[in-house]
């Protein structure tokens, strides 16, 4: 469906409403059939309380409440399962469900996280867990902001997963924020970069026909919201959502099937298409933890805004030894073209310019370059090298300078002889692979991605990977730094223009994916544009390329978007012409110790707080609407700081590139005034003197 056309909405308020009261008939059926198969669970604070109960035929159904709100109608969840090279009928977890034994526990504990956005995650939750008849288990959480279910198989024989049902039904037509799969690899129904805008839509309205990925969001009554996302996954596949046809005010699960066949297809010829897919979406050799279906519930934006749900529902550290993960900037190569200007050489990928690149990084105490796609053949990571790019003396010239050098990398080269290519580049002084065109999240591609970072981090190799969500692999493996998923600036070089202006709301979707992608962990926007533009000066250059909004948007980046590893993604010309510009970001680190979320609102604007030793990082943007906000300074410990400010000049709305800058003296519990521009953005660095 062509996702710019809207559907005719034949969904009535009074259908609505009958459909909300058959719901409330089958839950008072249901407690007054079944009370003794009826279970409920509440948060640490009380105010969210889950509830599960069997139907007359054993299915499993859970409901979310929270303080009065209805945020999930009783839903379905169940796993319909074969024993593998059986023809028999099936069985199920979930449905035909007898409960044996249901306990229950209080988990109230900290663990750290090195590679975030604080130094140490809380993990406060109630947990419900009903062992089940069958070999297997239903382990419920809930937590203060939100709630969470998993299956877990305790079975020891094989079997395959011919399919999920994950329910998630609203008691009204709520407004939601819906990221459509829209950009299919060769036509493909599952193979997608996992890159989405957000449609703004009533749930009744959604396209019938389209797949949407997570985290999605629902807007409830008296501003709360709830936030449908997976976790943990781990050899299985990821989940998309789609419309209830039959509620018209629900969603329901889809997964992408096992790939039986797959050819070399997709953009560049850089995919593997699935062409058959089997009838069945896992096979489970072993007794397995199945991935957790969570439903975040708000009551302020600003708790999306600095969320660790992802963070605490993912599979512990798997490295033992973390000593060598590095964090850190990256001045890259791709997004500008390696158009550099006064040098004496012609600029591009060879040696001599990425000797540039180096000591453009070494100047502004960057840790990394990029090469990027082109550097090896498109068949092989051994073979077919430029020859214009000599490896080894630019990773000497890396190594004199104190820069590391990252690889890009297509998946399927990536994925062939995993071992063997990585440790000859590793052993030359590599330090990483941006690993791209995945663009799949299959069972066989999810545990293709933990090979390859389970191989890197045997040989201490960084990882980047694009066309890929975080699903909390991150934090098995640290040594995954970033993930792309997002509209990052990269679509700026071959945005539409319609009408004289983009098609796209860039600094809308700025201020909305860091209330809902970044939920899931870190992403790779490649932020650093100095060729700043208006709504109606901005155009598509692929060679020179611009950003939509003001200059100090930009920068703001830098605070308000997770990426451990942080791209500069314009050229070293450009940087070397603005160094104030390039001072302060280069300077903004990429992992933190505190993170606090000051205000904001979905899709409107957001102001973010970051903590690394003594000195806070501050960063606010808005879309295309000019505000004027208040910064409340109470998170400043005690004592004097030095506050180095940039905010939108007078001029920002006719020049994007006009800022201002000012160092003043500032004290916890001071309040600034600021204004942002349209599209605009505001950025601070406050030390402790």
């Amino acid at each position: 469906m062509n996702v710019f056309t809207k559907p005719i909405n034949v969904y009535t308020k009074n259908s609505i409403m009958k459909n909300f009261t058959l719901f409330i008939m089958l839950l008072l059926g249901t407690l007054s059939m079944n009370a003794q198969k009826s279970y409920q669970l509440s948060s640490p604070d009380g105010k969210l309380t889950v509830n599960v109960s069997t139907a007359t035929d054993g299915q499993l159904v859970w409901w979310i409440q929270h303080e009065g709100t209805q945020v999930l109608l009783p839903s379905a969840l169940a796993m319909e399962c074969y024993s593998e090279g059986k023809s028999e009928k099936p069985f199920y977890l979930g449905r035909n469900a007898k409960v044996n034994r249901v306990t229950r526990q209080e988990t109230n504990r900290t663990f750290p996280t090195p590679f975030y956005k604080k130094a140490e995650v809380k993990d406060h939750y109630k947990q419900m867990t009903l062992k089940c008849r069958g070999g297997y288990r239903v382990e419920f959480r809930a937590y203060n902001d939100g709630a969470a279910y998993r299956f877990v198989s305790e079975l020891r024989k094989p079997f395959i997963v011919k399919n999920e049902t994950a329910d998630f039904n609203f008691a009204a037509n709520h407004q939601a924020f819906i990221p459509y799969v829209n950009d299919n690899r060769s036509g493909e129904r599952y193979c997608y970069s996992f890159e989405s805008y957000y449609d703004e839509s009533k749930l009744s309205d959604m396209f019938a026909d389209s797949l949407a990925i997570t985290p999605l969001m629902v807007c409830l009554e008296k501003g709360k919201k709830a936030v449908i996302m997976d976790a943990g996954v781990e050899s299985y596949p990821g989940l998309f959502l789609k419309k209830n046809t039959d509620t018209q005010t629900g969603l329901v699960a889809e997964f992408a099937p096992v790939p039986l066949e797959e050819v070399i297809g997709g953009h560049a010829r850089l995919n593997l298409i699935p062409t058959r897919r089997a009838d069945y979406i896992a096979k489970v050799d072993a007794p397995q933890a199945f991935p957790w279906r969570a439903v975040l519930v708000t009551e302020q934006d600003t708790q999306l805004a600095d969320n660790d749900m992802a963070q605490r529902l993912a599979p512990a550290c798997r490295i033992s030894d973390t000593s060598w993960i590095k964090p850190g900037k990256v001045a890259w190569d791709w997004w500008n073209t390696c158009n550099l200007t006064g040098v004496d050489f012609e600029a591009g990928m060879n040696t001599p310019t990425y000797k540039k690149y180096i000591d453009f990084a070494a100047a502004n105490h960057l840790e990394y370059i990029i090469i990027d796609e082109g550097w090896s053949g498109k068949e092989s990571m051994l073979e077919d090298l430029n020859p214009n790019i000599d490896l080894k003396e630019v990773i000497a010239y890396g190594v004199k300078k104190n820069v590391g050098v990252i690889l890009w990398a297509s998946w399927r080269n990536a994925a062939k002889d995993t071992e063997n290519v990585f440790k000859h580049y590793a052993d030359m002084g590599v330090k990483g692979f941006k690993v791209d065109f995945f663009d799949r999240d299959d069972q066989p591609q999810i545990l293709s991605v933990q090979q390859i970072a389970e191989i890197a981090a045997r040989h201490q190799l960084l990882l980047d990977l694009h066309g890929l969500k975080p699903n909390g692999i991150q934090r098995a493996y640290p040594n995954i730094v970033n993930f792309e998923g997002v509209k990052g600036l990269e679509n700026a070089k071959w945005e539409p223009i319609v009408n004289g202006a983009p098609l796209h709301n860039f600094p809308r979707y700025d201020v909305s994916a860091p209330y809902l992608r970044q939920l899931i962990g870190p992403l790779d926007y490649t932020p650093g544009a100095t060729v700043n533009a208006t709504r109606s000066d901005f155009r598509a250059i692929n060679d020179h390329p611009m950003s939509q909004g003001t200059r100090v948007h930009q920068m703001a980046m830098y605070t308000v978007f997770e990426a451990p590893l942080q791209m500069l993604a314009d050229s070293p010309s450009n940087y070397e012409k603005e160094p104030e510009y390039t001072s302060f970001i280069s300077a903004v680190p990429t992992v933190f110790d505190e993170t606090v979320a000051l205000n904001g609102e979905v899709g409107e604007y957001i102001t973010i707080a970051r903590r690394k030793g003594d000195t806070w990082f501050v960063g606010s943007m808005t879309d295309w609407t000019p505000r004027d906000l208040v910064i409340d300074l109470s998170f400043l410990g005690e004592g004097n700081y030095e506050a180095v400010i940039f905010s939108d000049g007078v001029n920002a709305e006719r020049n994007a590139t006009d800022y201002k800058k000012e160092i003043r003296t500032v004290k916890a519990g001071d309040k600034l005034n600021i204004h942002l521009a349209a599209g605009g953005g505001w950025t601070a660095r406050i030390t402790r003197k």
